[in-house]
């Protein structure tokens, strides 16, 4: 394949997980051996899908889904027979995880912001400032946290190996342990990175939407004020997929262009928190990484899927 492709994927228990265009590979290590499991990926049809904006959210959701389906698999890897994960229990725990992320970084930011006497009502640019760096800080705050958590810091070493493997590959480079060590952990088309950008985003789109919202609809200024920040913040919720959608616009258009100044400028802060979730990896993460990205590109170049 003279064409690079565009390949990248995310850490999991005892592995990585690796995506192209048209498939997905998962690579773990288990005792000595390292196991693999191949997908073809379904493609969202129609040109709905393939626009700007919609095609950030929408890929946005597939990656959450096969991200967590993913992590489940590598999980049941590690575990006996008679301990393995149900669906039951992946989709219980997959709502959990966003009703938690939802309250942690949502809900939470927004009270205290209101609680402090910052109101978006009269001055919204201020209020989404304080709001956003309230949610950074409390982001930042839990990656620190959990990243203390050894389970977690062997995951961040995959998730090194896994930008490492990808730098390596991007760079026409023989996919081995000698040469991928040579690169870097940081990646600027990273989730991690993306998750910044999103931040940055929404308070951006927040800012606008609240006065544009009240100018519409005026008569929200004279209901009570739990039921009008109820109404507000829901809105926030709905805002959701053009956040998103913006932000892998945004993600897409820095990694391509990352080399310009002031894309180095605007993606500095997703690599600068990538240095708490990649680690550097050792020789046997580094493998598993190898087996990853050699699979994927095995199933691209002979565009079957066995």
């Amino acid at each position: 394949m003279s064409k690079k492709l565009s390949i990248g994927g995310q850490a999991v228990i005892e592995g990585i997980m690796i995506r192209s265009p048209k498939y997905n590979v998962v690579a773990v290590r288990k005792g000595k051996k390292i196991i693999t499991k191949k997908e073809k990926i379904k493609q969202r049809k129609g040109k709905f899908y393939k626009l700007p904006i919609a095609r950030g959210f929408y890929n946005l959701i597939d990656m959450l889904v096969l991200g967590m389906k993913t992590l489940m698999w590598s999980a049941d890897q590690q575990l006996e027979k008679d301990e393995k994960i149900s669906k039951k229990e992946m989709i219980f725990s997959f709502i959990f995880a966003i009703v938690v992320g939802l309250g942690l970084f949502l809900v939470l930011p927004y009270i205290v912001t209101n609680f402090i006497g910052f109101y978006e009502e009269t001055k919204p640019l201020l209020f989404n400032l304080i709001d956003g760096l309230f949610r950074i800080g409390i982001f930042l705050l839990y990656i620190y946290a959990i990243s203390l958590m050894k389970d977690v810091r062997i995951m961040f070493q995959y998730h090194g190996a896994e930008h490492k493997a990808v730098h390596c590959y991007e760079h026409n480079k023989k996919l081995d342990i000698g040469n991928i060590k040579k690169y870097s952990t940081l990646h600027p088309r990273c989730g991690t990175a993306f998750i910044m950008i999103v931040m940055v985003v929404a308070i951006l789109t927040f800012s606008i939407i609240t006065p544009t919202i009240l100018a519409i609809f005026p008569q929200l200024l004279s209901m009570h004020a739990i039921p009008r920040k109820i109404i507000l913040f829901l809105i926030r919720i709905s805002l959701l997929p053009l956040v998103a959608g913006l932000s892998y616009e945004f993600l897409k258009f820095g990694a391509k262009y990352e080399k310009n100044t002031f894309m180095k400028i605007f993606i500095f802060p997703g690599l600068l928190m990538q240095k708490i979730t990649t680690k550097k990896p050792n020789k046997k993460q580094i493998e598993v990484a190898i087996i990853a990205v050699k699979n994927i590109l095995q199933l691209e170049k002979a565009k079957i899927f066995k």
